[in-house]
Order: structure tokens, then sequence, then C-alpha cells
């Protein structure tokens, strides 16, 4: 079955982000730049954070004006309140960065069972703490989880326990930073940026095991995840949700 290629219409509710700054801390590839291209296409300022200047410099190049950048490492605190230290206002914040080792329990050094929680779940709660007290009363944050949090694909204990913090940590930040919205977008398998530069086989044979266990027997693209970021960013009454854009895995 052909998949479908989304238009990179940022979709209704999108004239809130007009002047609005968003931070995308990951935002210089895969879905993080697809969400840079709908949130200037629907109007906002762009700043574009991550560990790789040229990459940084060539997203900004595409986006036009409305985007800036500066290097950050989520693992490092100094980093990270060094990055939002110039920002007057944060109104919409999603890190998608993150570098992580996933596998069995049983097969993993525990540096590496450890890297899904260093990078994805502290990486974003210190994301998150810097940014706190920059945030607009009517602006939000989208943390970046995984269905695999739901729904384990293979073994790799670790990494699923990973997402599923990710989702409490939405909940309860949803609740300390009120008003200020927050919400988890929790994809599956998603044919982009973090599968490109994997082994051609590894590649190929996880997306035929997806398309096997999903209900629409395809992969998702990175615009179809951005679109749904770009929806928690605008709808001002959803928080403390995880939204699964996952053409049904988890259902299965």
């Amino acid at each position: 079955m052909s998949s479908r290629t989304p238009s990179t219409d940022p979709g209704p509710g999108t004239p809130a982000l007009r002047g609005r700054t968003v931070v995308l801390i990951g935002g210089g590839s895969g879905i993080g730049l697809r969400v840079a291209h709908q949130a200037v296409a629907a109007g906002a300022e762009v700043v574009l954070g991550g560990r790789t200047p040229a990459r940084l410099a060539a997203a900004a190049r595409e986006l036009g004006p409305a985007a800036s950048w500066r290097t950050v490492d989520t693992t490092d605190r100094a980093s990270l309140a060094a990055f939002f230290a110039p920002l007057e206002r944060v109104d919409h914040l999603f890190t998608s960065a993150a570098s992580y080792r996933v596998g069995p329990m049983l097969g993993l050094s525990d540096e590496d069972a450890e890297s899904p929680f260093v990078s994805k779940f502290w990486g974003q709660y210190h994301a998150v703490r810097q940014a706190a007290p920059k945030l607009a009363a009517d602006g939000s944050v989208v943390l970046m989880s995984g269905a695999a949090g739901a729904r384990p694909p293979a073994p790799a204990p670790a990494y699923a326990a990973c997402n599923a913090a990710i989702e409490g940590l939405g909940r309860g930040l949803a609740v300390e930073l009120a008003p200020v919205r927050v919400n988890v977008v929790s994809p599956g398998t998603v044919d982009g940026n973090l599968w490109a530069g994997r082994p051609a086989a590894d590649r190929e044979a996880a997306f035929a095991q997806y398309r096997r266990d999903t209900l629409l027997h395809r992969l998702a693209t990175e615009d179809e995840i951005a679109q749904a970021v770009v929806f928690l960013f605008t709808n001002g009454f959803t928080t403390g949700s995880t939204l699964y854009p996952d053409g049904g895995y988890t259902l299965r």
C-alpha cells in the first residue's frame, strides 16, 4: 500500500501562531524541522537549537528570516541555561533532540540502558525547567515520547519505560505549570530522518514489521507528526494529554 504525502499546510487553528516565538530544540532536522516549516508558514518566529552548527545554519537559511538558531546540548544544564538566557519570551516549546541506545536489558551496558533517560527524559525535563520562567501564560510545551511506551515492539525495557515516564512527566508538568499547557506527542515509526542513517537491512525490517502491526499498514511522515505538534501548540483547551499519531499501532 502506498503512503500519501500530506500537505505542509499547518492546518486549522494556526493563526494563533502568528507573531509567536516557537522554540524547537532539535529543529535542525527531522520532525523538529518540519514543525519549524509549519510554524513559519503560520506566521511564527522560530528559534532552532541543536548540537550541530552547520545543520542549524542550513535549516535557518531554508526557513528564511523568521528563523534564528544557536547551539545547545540538552544533557548539559549550563548549555541549556545559556540557550534560553537571551530569550525574552517563549510561547511554545518542543524538544525532539535526543541520542540514546536501545536494546534488551541483558544485552546493554548500564550506561547504554540509562541513555534514553539521560538524553530523552532528563533532557526534556531540564529544557522545560530553563524555559519555565519565560513561558507565556497562554503558551504551551509539547514533549516527545513514543508509542513504544504503550506497546513495546521488541525487548527494550528501559526505552519503553522512558517513553512511559515522559507521558507521566507531561501530566505532572501540566498541573505545576498551569495555565501554561503541557502535552505529549507519542508517534510510532516515522519514515524520516531518524531512520535514514540506520543500516538499510535494519530499517527495512523495522518498517515491514510496523506496516504489519499498525491499523493503517503504513508509516507516518514527518509532516504528519509535525501537524500533531502544531495542533497541540494551538488548541487552547488541551493540556495533560498524550496524542498518539501512530496509525493505530497501540490498538493492536
